[in-house]
């Protein structure tokens, strides 16, 4: 795969934006914000999660980077309702079962507050419910999957942020935001791709 030929782009998909570039009830899509003829996104984020989203014209690469059996590492901040225990943590870790089958094994630890832009529409705030962060590992992408596990080991999921794809870093890019990646980047990639 020579990545050198290849456009791959490097997008904050804000909250609120379908992974898509058209969407018959005229909600915001990827139109938007990307005016780049013949990409297309590399797998999804829901309309409700944020963070990078990548964007390439190479089929091959998008198939390489989503496909479950290459086990492509992708890392969530996610927010959650109250801090989980042990249990919990090991039950994510390990695997829960959603939609009728058992999620892959996942990386998970609980971390402090990232520091993040504010969100169009705020997170819910309840007083008497504290929240946590972890960062989430996920080698598959099912639909609202870490929504669905969230909810599986009782800790409602408020807020996902994609914070990188394989060794790419979403940085310091703005929602919305989105650059071209260059050589180091397409290098850092291909090195993922072994």
């Amino acid at each position: 795969m020579i990545l050198a030929r290849l456009m791959v782009i490097a997008l904050n998909k804000p909250y609120g934006v379908l992974s898509k570039f058209t969407d018959a009830e005229g909600r915001p899509t990827l139109a938007d914000l990307v005016r780049v003829p013949g990409v297309y996104p590399v797998g999804r984020l829901d309309m409700d999660s944020e963070g990078l989203l990548l964007l390439t014209d190479d089929a091959r690469l998008s198939r390489r980077l989503t496909d479950p059996r290459f086990e492509h590492p992708r890392t969530y901040w996610v927010q959650v309702e109250r801090e989980p225990g042990p249990d919990a943590l090991a039950a994510l870790r390990g695997g829960v079962a959603i939609q009728g089958r058992l999620t892959a094994p996942a990386g998970v630890r609980v971390i402090p507050e990232p520091s993040l832009w504010e969100r169009p529409v705020p997170v819910r705030f309840r007083k008497t419910v504290p929240t946590c962060w972890l960062e989430i590992v996920l080698r598959e992408g099912r639909n609202r999957q870490l929504r669905r596990m969230g909810a599986a080991v009782g800790h409602p999921v408020l807020r996902v942020v994609r914070v990188a794809v394989g060794g790419l870093l979403l940085g310091d890019l703005a929602p919305g935001a989105w650059r071209r990646l260059g050589r180091a980047d397409l290098a850092n990639l291909a090195s993922d791709l072994r």
